[in-house]
């Protein structure tokens, strides 16, 4: 691993990673072909202190910061990426709780319930309706006010983890005369809740990222994040960005990773009778390999320097990140593909891992903002760097 990924963290309990990631990989393959929750891979990330790295050291935490919490994404993404990638939604809350803070008394109860188990969050924010939040308008579901607190109703989709979570964070707006949006916090087990198992995808199987429908979902008052008036919600071009990027890039990055590793192995391993050497020795093996490992180098370059410039509190353009992510997700796919393309039919077999590497990397550019959404601002930014004075 190249010296950008190393932790600057030292507080941080990092050394674990290769044998997490290890682990992980032990039984990825089953939890693909299967589908099922990984509640044994979850069990190892939270004995391992991944899931709580990210708390800052005044709630008791390491500390983790935007740096170590890439690095870990991408070791648990080499591992196994639907873990990684339900990892990664309860490890990032942590991270941003001193910029978005969660109500004081609910926060320290949700450390000491992570203190004894895995405590997933994330959050709850498509719907059937409208798709990608970062698009549509007013989200559908609704936070009437009670007498006591809120009452949710709404439908969401792909939320990850589903079945998994202690706490649902729920996009909504108020039944108020003038709405306002934000994120409610919905306990797992509470009435009203049903999980509706709608995930089947292509790749990143044991995600669980199903439907939820909250039906008269009472919480109490304080169970609220971020409540504001709409249009105050972070948009594409801002720091968010640059937490996405982080969140889902860099575990893919370790998918392709992984999938490098397996080319790397065939050629080493395999010796054709006609040629009689292996496979690494041939100019067209040495010059793929060059280029997957030039994709990979450079996108690896490009998470961990938009990583460290947030950790040392440098100025981060929303856009840089979001431009930074566009080539990211091109460089894996096409690193990717380019390893099954070497490789041909070995590559393609469902017994082999490069099958399943291939599979899940197609998720990478799914994560929103999507392309389609970055790229119209940062031309528009572009242009306007450079639009005539009137």
């Amino acid at each position: 691993m190249s010296s950008a990924t190393e932790s600057r963290l030292s507080t941080a309990d990092l050394g674990r990673l290769d044998e997490v990631s290890a682990s992980l990989a032990a039984t990825a393959a089953e939890h693909d072909r299967t589908g099922a929750f990984p509640h044994a891979p979850i069990q190892v990330v939270h004995e391992a202190g991944l899931l709580t790295a990210g708390v800052d050291p005044r709630y008791g935490g390491p500390g983790a910061g935007f740096t170590d919490v890439a690095r870990i994404l991408l070791a648990l993404g080499r591992g196994d990426p639907s873990t990684a990638l339900i990892s990664g939604m309860t490890i990032v809350p942590h991270l941003l709780q001193t910029r978005s803070p969660w109500p004081q008394e609910l926060y320290a109860r949700v450390l000491a319930e992570s203190a004894e188990r895995p405590t997933l969050l994330n959050h709850a924010r498509a719907e059937p309706e409208m798709g990608s939040s970062t698009r549509g308008p007013l989200p559908a579901t609704t936070a009437r006010r009670t007498a006591d607190g809120w009452s949710i109703q709404g439908r969401k989709r792909y939320v990850t983890g589903a079945e998994g979570l202690s706490y649902f964070l729920v996009w909504a707006a108020t039944d108020e005369p003038s709405p306002r949006v934000g994120n409610f916090i919905v306990p797992a087990g509470t009435p009203g809740i049903e999980i509706v198992p709608t995930w089947q995808q292509l790749g990143m199987r044991a995600t669980g990222s199903h439907e939820v429908v909250f039906t008269d979902v009472e919480i109490p008052a304080e169970y609220v994040h971020e409540l504001a008036p709409p249009g105050a919600d972070p948009a594409p071009g801002t720091l968010p960005g640059s937490i996405m990027l982080l969140l889902s890039s860099s575990l893919y990055l370790g998918v392709a990773r992984a999938a490098q590793s397996h080319v790397h192995t065939f050629a080493h391993t395999r010796t054709p009778a006609a040629l009689g050497r292996p496979l690494a020795t041939t100019d067209r093996f040495q010059r793929t390999a060059g280029e997957i490992e030039t994709l990979l180098s450079s996108a690896e370059q490009l998470i961990f320097s938009v990583a460290e410039r947030v950790d040392r509190g440098d100025p981060v353009r929303g856009v840089d990140a979001l431009a930074a992510k566009v080539v990211v997700v091109r460089h894996l796919t096409t690193a990717v593909r380019t390893a099954v393309q070497l490789l041909g039919n070995p590559g393609l077999a469902q017994g082999s891992p490069l099958e399943r590497h291939f599979r899940d990397i197609q998720s990478v550019g799914v994560h929103a903002p999507g392309e389609d959404a970055i790229l119209p601002v940062v031309g528009a930014t572009a242009l306007a760097a450079e639009a005539p004075d009137d």
